[in-house]
């Protein structure tokens, strides 16, 4: 059967994982990883509907061109679908609705090209444009990919779910998607799409538009937004009111990601959450504080000790904690409902590695909480004109940056192609907001109509460091705390 290109190159120097499960149970799941047989079928070219698309060279704005977000982002959702006798063929019918729906988002058919004169990204449409879209069958059922998304995060199975794209071929064709139909009916829908020109929000509103495309509509329910450059771009003359020169530095390079050994020795793992010992830890920790704190602000500070004390850094390291904030509220004037652009700004936290290590949880879940406060229309536009005045000389957050980010609320349930929304999502790649070493929260898979309590966390870190976190994270599994919160 035909493959296509990106098909072609797989990773095949995974790291072995390490899963925090009883080895009876490990052993099943290594199993059927190994024994599930994913097929190539077809590799279709999708263009849009009329095929005329023709437009002027698209600006992207400065936040679409931070350094961090010049990489290809791989997704991956489960579908319930219907029964193995079904006659309605989910390739086919998103085949038909990206096709309409690539009207209405004209650059993901587009090429990513660098402007000579100040190597920022714009979106040039040449001839013929397209988008890939692969077929693939899977001979197992969908329950055992779903145990692999909570299970085997890292597992290769789920890399072979999705395009997979190096970042020269992501500019060249910034979206390409991936339909896997297993052998009960359901089916995974793998995307790559180049993180400049969407975030995870622009992402589900495009798959949402081909959704109500595919169950007969005519146009999204929101009609997309471009005008990039004009509501995020620089103020004249640009001016940066914050000490950002404080959190971000340059590297001469414009490359925000240490290259030195990228997914080598790196491990996945999911952890699971129970939201009884979240309340838990979140009481313990408002108590101590005198102040209540979301999941996010308690898990994401406690997560952050945890790494850095299992990575045994050097007490002098200078450590950043990052996370990325939804402007559309606070942008000034206002994003319109129907912007698809990156539309979020990271967000810093700095510390010396012996600092942070010995601060009470507490204390670091309250500069996470005020760190939120600083995100204002002000600290928007002075990181704009930050990448305004500075972006040639490739800014960067430096090495030891531990990204994180929430993926229970991205609008995932709006995305509905025929068969309802997804039951499972998972990211597949490593880098995020200039780390190589994300952390994600994912709700988890439904299974049968049954939702699990709590949600997983799933880390990304040196294999020579995963087992001293996961002891840490056993001590919070049984809230007995060593240390004062």
């Amino acid at each position: 059967m035909p493959s296509s290109p990106t098909q072609r190159k797989q990773i095949h120097n995974l790291p072995v994982l390490h899963l925090h499960i009883e080895s009876n149970a490990h052993n099943f799941y290594k199993q059927n990883s190994a024994a599930m047989n994913i097929e190539i079928l077809e590799t279709k070219l999708i263009s849009s509907s009329p095929s005329s698309l023709q437009f002027d060279p698209l600006p992207l704005s400065h936040l679409d061109n931070d350094a961090n977000l010049r990489i290809p982002f791989r997704t991956l959702r489960a579908f319930a679908g219907g029964s193995s006798q079904s006659t309605a063929d989910p390739s086919a019918t998103i085949a038909a609705a990206l096709s309409k729906a690539l009207t209405f988002y004209k650059p993901l058919a587009a090429s990513l090209r660098s402007d000579p004169s100040n190597f920022r990204l714009h979106s040039h449409l040449s001839f013929p444009a397209e988008v890939e879209l692969v077929v693939a069958s899977a001979s197992d059922p969908l329950h055992a990919l779903l145990r692999l998304f909570d299970a085997e995060p890292g597992s290769p199975i789920l890399d072979r779910l999705a395009p997979d794209a190096n970042p020269d071929e992501a500019l060249a064709r910034p979206l390409a998607l991936q339909i896997t139909r297993f052998a009960c009916g359901g089916f995974a829908l793998g995307m790559c799409v180049h993180h400049a020109l969407c975030d995870g929000a622009g992402a589900s509103q495009f798959l949402a538009a081909i959704g109500g495309l595919a169950r007969g509509s005519d146009r999204p329910v929101v009609d997309p937004v471009w005008d990039r450059s004009i509501l995020l771009g620089p103020r004249s003359p640009p001016r940066i009111e914050l000490p950002l020169h404080n959190l971000l530095g340059f590297d001469g390079k414009g490359r925000a990601y240490d290259e030195e050994g990228v997914g080598l020795g790196l491990v996945k793992e999911c952890f699971h959450v129970s939201t009884a010992r979240l309340d838990r830890f979140r009481s313990g920790l408002a108590n101590a504080a005198g102040s209540n704190f979301t999941s996010f602000e308690a898990l994401g500070a406690y997560i952050w000790r945890a790494r850095i004390k299992a990575k045994k850094l050097d007490s002098r390291e200078v450590v950043k904690f990052v996370y990325s904030m939804s402007i559309k509220k606070i942008a000034i004037p206002q994003l319109p409902n129907g912007y698809w652009g990156n539309s979020c700004v990271p967000v810093y936290i700095q510390s010396t590695a012996k600092e942070l290590l010995e601060k009470p949880v507490w204390q670091i879940a309250m500069e996470i909480k005020k760190s939120k406060e600083q995100v204002t229309n002000e600290y928007l536009r002075s990181f704009i004109d930050f990448q305004e005045l500075h972006y040639r000389k490739g800014i960067t957050a430096g090495k030891e940056v531990s990204a994180f980010t929430d993926w229970r609320h991205l609008g995932h349930s709006e995305v509905d192609f025929g068969w309802g929304s997804p039951i499972a999502v998972s990211p597949l790649s490593w880098r995020l907001l200039g780390s190589n070493e994300p952390s994600f929260l994912l709700p988890y898979a439904e299974s049968e109509g049954e939702k699990r309590d709590g949600f997983r966390v799933l880390v990304c870190l040196p294999e020579d460091a995963m087992a001293s976190f996961r002891l840490e994270m056993e001590i919070f599994g049984e809230c007995k705390f060593k240390v004062p919160l």
